[in-house]
């Protein structure tokens, strides 16, 4: 048994020294062996993003948003007692969403305008009694201040009563609910969301070379690939006095809804809007893509790493694709060696 357990041990140590061999030498060839396209570093070549003249039609792209948009909110606080909403649903403006629990505030209105009759009768009376000489200036000054008092009471107590009725304040459509019926909800507390797509307006970004050739009222053209061909005529409604940090200016464009190729909010669109002398966009090199044109991307060379980016060209024929979204110029993107690369992967910038 000894003679065994012996002859064991020895073949785990050999087996083990035979182990650390091989790692050693596969370390050592590693080591020797030359750059290749799994290396840590790539060998890539770079080029920049360049602004060119595109005539007197400037194209750019954005996302379609509803003209309104807005959370229908509590006004008071309380117990939902109905709610007449359901996702979808189209509600026409003052059309009934929810009641909050009211009896109090229907007794309170009650009271109110008990008093208020009230006093009214006994302000008669006294003016009345004044007119005939039976009551005193003093006596018609306070009767006439009492009845004011039960008049703001009463507009108040209308106003809360009639705070516990929710109705749209525009005609839209229910897009969210965030109460049940039975809920206890308060002051301020969003009860559903609703939107108007009966017009869409489109928010895109201009380059400050183009944004100085736009203004409100030009018309603009508006597209999707959802109604390949059909066109949706618009107008520039908003452009903004101040860029942001890439020196681009955000804008809208303001279109009505097609109830023959109806819209929806949060659909991607192309829009051309004429300018007066030259419009200019950006550019890069075919050989830069990476995928197709309809799901674009591009790496950016920064900091000795490759940058994977998601951008959206116009399909131009030629060497150079048109940037209608995602880099600005000066960008440098790489053109050469994008088979080897993934985000974040380091790289060798060589000279062309």
């Amino acid at each position: 048994m000894k003679r065994i357990i012996t002859i064991i041990v020895v073949g785990a140590i050999i087996i083990l020294g035979i182990t650390i061999q091989l790692k050693r030498n596969h370390e050592k060839i590693n080591k020797a062996r030359p750059n290749s396209g799994i290396s840590n570093v790539v060998n890539v070549n770079v080029a920049k993003v360049t602004e060119k003249g595109t005539g007197n039609e400037l194209n750019l792209t954005g996302t379609l948003y509803p003209i309104i948009e807005l959370n229908i909110s509590a006004q008071a606080q309380g117990q939902i007692t109905s709610l007449d909403i359901e996702l979808g649903e189209h509600k026409y403006k003052g059309a009934l969403i929810a009641t909050i629990d009211n009896r109090l505030k229907q007794l309170a209105f009650d009271d109110a305008k008990l008093n208020e009759s009230k006093l009214k009768r006994n302000l008669e009376r006294i003016h009345n009694l004044y007119n005939g000489g039976s009551a005193t200036e003093q006596q018609l000054d306070d009767a006439r201040n009492a009845y004011e008092s039960a008049k703001i009471q009463l507009e108040q107590a209308k106003k809360q009563l009639s705070d516990a009725t929710i109705e749209a304040p525009f005609s839209g459509v229910i897009m969210q609910k965030f109460v049940e019926k039975g809920s206890f909800i308060n002051l301020g507390s969003p009860i559903a969301s609703i939107i108007n797509i009966s017009k869409l307006k489109v928010k895109i970004n201009a380059s400050e070379s183009n944004i100085y050739k736009i203004k409100t009222g030009n018309q603009a053209i508006v597209t999707t690939d959802v109604y390949h061909g059909t066109e949706f005529s618009g107008y520039v409604t908003f452009v903004s006095d101040r860029g942001d940090e890439s020196h681009n200016y955000a804008m809208e464009v303001e279109i009505p809804n097609n109830k023959q190729h109806p819209l929806k909010a949060g659909t991607f669109v192309n829009v051309k809007i004429k300018v007066p002398g030259t419009a200019k966009a950006l550019f890069i090199p075919r050989e830069a893509l990476v995928g197709s044109t309809q799901d674009a991307s591009v790496y950016i060379a920064k900091n000795g790493k490759a940058i994977l980016k998601k951008i959206t060209v116009k399909n131009n024929a030629g060497s150079d694709l048109q940037i209608l979204s995602g880099l600005t110029e000066g960008d440098e993107i790489i053109v050469t060696g994008q088979i080897n690369l993934v985000d974040g992967k380091e790289i060798n910038v060589v000279e062309n």
